[in-house]
């Protein structure tokens, strides 16, 4: 079993860290906005409207059962969606270390994703138009290898821009020695 490293070396660990715990409770998370929520209930609305006004009128048009039926599992896959929706966004975190950074987000499937600074290329800050009406922005961190890039969403403008121009300035001093 794995100890957390502690900050003070003369400090004994904790606790035992499992390797099946991907969000270790010895890191600080900072959690995401909740206004993201709105945004992704906003975004569901719209595709179930869609699909609710296609189901309802081949149902009006044609008087077949089975659209009917369609039009009751769109609604009962939204009500579950917006309970998945809930979940997920409050299971958004991210955490600053010393050499990298953490990105968890998943209910289901829990992903953990660390980044060290020094594989970093570039860090983009995006925001969408919902995503501006919450006053919201995405900060998605690009690395060499496609795979491995993280994003964290929801954050506030401010502390978006923030956390880009602490990862770029740690980026770039960890790769000089590279």
């Amino acid at each position: 079993m794995a100890y957390p490293r502690s900050v003070n070396a003369a400090e004994p660990p904790q606790s035992p860290v499992s390797a099946l715990e991907p969000w270790p409770d010895t890191v600080h998370w900072q959690p995401i906005s909740t206004d993201l929520i709105w945004v992704e209930l906003l975004r569901l609305a719209m595709g179930l409207a869609v699909l609710l006004v296609g189901l309802a009128l081949g149902w009006a048009f044609t008087g077949h059962w089975l659209f009917g039926a369609g039009c009751a599992v769109v609604l009962l896959g939204g009500a579950w969606r917006v309970v998945t929706i809930v979940r997920a966004v409050r299971a958004w975190g991210y955490a600053e270390r010393a050499d990298d950074l953490l990105v968890r987000h998943g209910l289901l499937v829990r992903r953990l994703s660390i980044v060290p600074y020094s594989r970093m290329q570039f860090v983009d800050v995006s925001a969408g138009p919902l995503e501006r009406a919450f006053d919201l922005a995405t900060v998605q961190l690009h690395t060499a290898a496609a795979a491995t890039d993280a994003r964290v969403p929801g954050l506030r403008p401010a502390e978006a821009a923030r956390l880009r121009d602490r990862l770029t300035a740690l980026g770039e001093d960890r790769a000089e020695g590279l």
